[in-house]
């Protein structure tokens, strides 16, 4: 199915690795011109170098963190130069932030919205103005099924996620009218560079655990039995971002292998 991403130009935040990589792969080898950008420039280089193995379009990494203004005007920037402006903004920037209340101090707070609301903000206060320019756009903001349903000690990620879906369902409304459709994808449990992280912590103190064995617990409650790959999140995003998603706006999708409690 050609998903009309053909020339089409996106920006992915959090794009070096993982679920915004695989969104960004997805999407370059539809054809569009992807910007990717990450704060750790040698990952970013590598994410870069992996999808042009298989772009019909281009990608162009650049070092940018959502959280500083100046560095996110600039990104913006770079992708006018190049190509006229944005049709796409992936918001997918972030890191797993998850304990109990009482234990979370404001810097605490202050850093997980920082990063993940306001990084969000700052970068469709880009877009927007862009994707007018060019009648109509497409924003995919990434979230969680905690943002709906937060369990216990998920604070502050289920806070700021549940900000992320307000978000984007206000500005779907806002700017229907100018044809800037606005999505939400809630991620469960994907294999990504912070799952993986959080393995080689634990294999710290279990030697013996092998990548294989602890995807396999870790998706032992999920319903579908299994931990999900990026690149099944990546093709959602990027059917969202297509021609082939143009009557769908201000929805959220759970990519969770069933796992969420509410739909």
């Amino acid at each position: 199915m050609d998903l009309g991403l053909q020339g089409r130009v996106a920006v992915v935040t959090g794009g070096s690795e993982g679920i915004g990589k695989a969104a960004a792969a997805r999407m370059a080898a539809e054809g569009a011109h992807v910007f990717i950008c990450a704060r750790r420039e040698e990952v970013l280089a590598v994410a870069a170098n992996d999808i042009r193995q298989q772009a019909t379009g281009s990608v162009t990494p650049v070092v940018a963190d959502v959280t500083d203004p100046a560095a996110v005007a600039a990104l913006f920037r770079q992708a006018v130069d190049a190509h006229g402006g944005v049709d796409i903004l992936v918001n997918n920037a972030g890191t797993a932030a998850a304990g109990r209340f009482q234990d979370i101090d404001d810097e605490a707070w202050y850093r997980d919205l920082e990063l993940k609301l306001f990084g969000a903000i700052r970068c469709c206060r880009e877009a927007i103005p862009l994707m007018k320019q060019r009648g109509g756009g497409r924003i995919i903001n990434l979230t969680t099924p905690g943002g709906k349903a937060p369990p216990p000690g998920t604070l502050p990620t289920s806070v700021s996620r549940a900000a992320g879906i307000s978000l984007t369902k206000a500005l779907s409304k806002e700017h229907a009218g100018d044809n800037i459709l606005v999505n939400a994808v809630c991620i469960g449990l994907i294999k990504s560079g912070q799952n993986d992280r959080r393995f080689e912590a634990r294999r710290k103190q279990e030697p013996a655990l092998t990548r294989e064995q602890f995807y396999a617990d870790e998706g032992a409650d999920v319903p579908l039995g299994r931990v999900g790959e990026s690149e099944e999140a990546g093709d959602v995003i990027a059917f969202l971002a297509s021609a082939r998603a143009s009557y769908v706006t201000g929805v959220t999708i759970n990519v969770d292998g069933g796992k969420s409690p509410v739909i």
